[in-house]
């Protein structure tokens, strides 16, 4: 199975909480790039045409505001100023136009210029987010680049930050290639904080996707366990629960843990879907 296709194989369950429960704390809007590239490993995702076509949609007051910004004369402490400029891009690209793309883009050309952990840490998690629910293969690898960048930098200025190894190693399990010996370095790169800290569970949560993602459903269940343990309204850890137990062929507990989960979730459509599943399972 593909890792792409790990997440509620079958059910779709846990997309349809993401867009529908929680929200997302990014634009939700892609732009249309035309039908889906095939999956091809040398996809590749040329962010500055997608910037032009994203401008080309906008109202003619939008794109003179946005070409004001671009052609904004810089003087003295040219650094700060761009800085300032890349947050108004990003503000305006996240708040009125509500595009994804470019909003990231200039979080992250920022965050880059800054240089400051908390910077590159959000634009880093920004891109984490994206990697999880994306299907096109080059904006797919295209958030994996800039989020494995964005939490080295970060990481960089300062080799202590948990979150930010988690975050380095779950672009691994996330990310667009295939390649075993990449799931595993990431695994790896989560396991070194879990060991040190057996009570982070961000860490716990991510190498049970890790066991999904794998295949090594004992070992998901059991980190997942923990998590749900530790953090019972956790609805995205027990919803994952459920889908290792139903993966392992456990239709018992697949459907307790889907009926907890219910629990947590208000939205009628996600309800709808998960009773669907437990219909199934039974």
């Amino acid at each position: 199975m593909k890792k792409q296709q790990f997440i509620l194989f079958g059910s779709g369950i846990l997309l349809v909480l993401v867009l529908f429960v929680f929200g997302k704390t990014i634009p939700p809007k892609k732009q249309d790039h035309g039908s889906p590239a095939p999956a091809t490993t040398g996809a590749q995702f040329d962010v500055k045409a997608s910037l032009t076509e994203a401008k080309a949609k906008l109202t003619p007051d939008q794109q003179s505001y946005v070409n004001s910004l671009e052609s904004a004369v810089v003087r003295g402490d040219v650094k700060n100023q761009k800085v300032h400029i890349f947050h108004r891009l990003a503000s305006f690209w996240k708040d009125s136009a509500n595009l994804f793309e470019p909003y990231a883009f200039y979080t992250a050309e920022a965050a880059k210029l800054e240089n400051s952990e908390k910077s590159l840490t959000f634009a880093a998690q920004l891109f984490l987010e994206n990697l999880r629910t994306e299907d096109d293969p080059a904006q797919k690898t295209w958030s994996f680049e800039e989020a494995k960048d964005l939490f080295k930098r970060s990481l960089a200025l300062n080799p202590a930050n948990d979150s930010a190894k988690i975050g380095l190693g779950s672009c691994y399990i996330f990310g667009p290639a295939e390649a075993p010996q990449q799931l595993m370095e990431g695994i790896q790169q989560i396991l070194e904080v879990a060991r040190r800290d057996s009570s982070n569970m961000y860490a716990q949560f991510m190498l049970g996707i890790g066991g999904l993602v794998s295949g090594q459903l004992d070992k998901a269940i059991e980190r997942l366990t923990k998590v749900v343990t530790n953090q019972p309204s956790n609805v995205e850890a027990i919803l994952m629960l459920a889908e290792a137990y139903e993966r392992k062929g456990d239709k018992a507990n697949a459907v307790k843990w889907y009926q907890a989960s219910k629990t947590y979730i208000p939205n009628p459509e996600v309800l709808k879907e998960i009773d669907s599943r437990i219909e199934v399972l039974k």
